[in-house]
């Protein structure tokens, strides 16, 4: 079965496992996705992830954050769709909950949070906002 959206599919997993109070999700693996894992470990949002084989494809485990009992992500939501792609140049980033959040951007330097596009003046494809 084909996704459409993987990003929106690995998002709402980690969203699932954190209501469900799981240590960690198994996700399908992709570079995007490895990429944006990056980000969210970078930004202190995600433990860690490690690939595994899980049968003929490879997956990615991905090891959640809790803090006092309570999920270290409270909000994660996708903002660039298939059906409705934004972008955004880097100086019209948007800011999540007032600098406390991150923008998760994909960016011709790479997928970045909003501070590193703005820090390298590159804009590009908002992926989520997370906080």
């Amino acid at each position: 079965m084909a996704l459409t959206d993987p990003i929106g599919d690995m998002l709402t997993r980690i969203r699932n496992g954190q209501r469900a109070r799981k240590d960690s999700v198994l996700t399908p693996a992709s570079k995007l996705r490895v990429r944006v894992l990056d980000v969210l470990q970078r930004e202190g949002y995600i433990r860690g992830y490690s690939e595994e084989a899980a049968g003929p494809a490879k997956a990615i485990r991905i090891e959640l954050k809790y803090f006092e009992g309570q999920p270290a992500i409270k909000h994660v939501a996708r903002v660039s769709k298939p059906g409705r792609r934004v972008y955004s140049g880097a100086q019209e980033l948007p800011r999540v909950m007032n600098g406390l959040g991150i923008t998760i951007v994909s960016t011709p330097k790479g997928v970045l949070s909003d501070a590193e596009a703005r820090a390298e003046n590159v804009g590009g494809e908002v992926l989520a906002e997370v906080f």
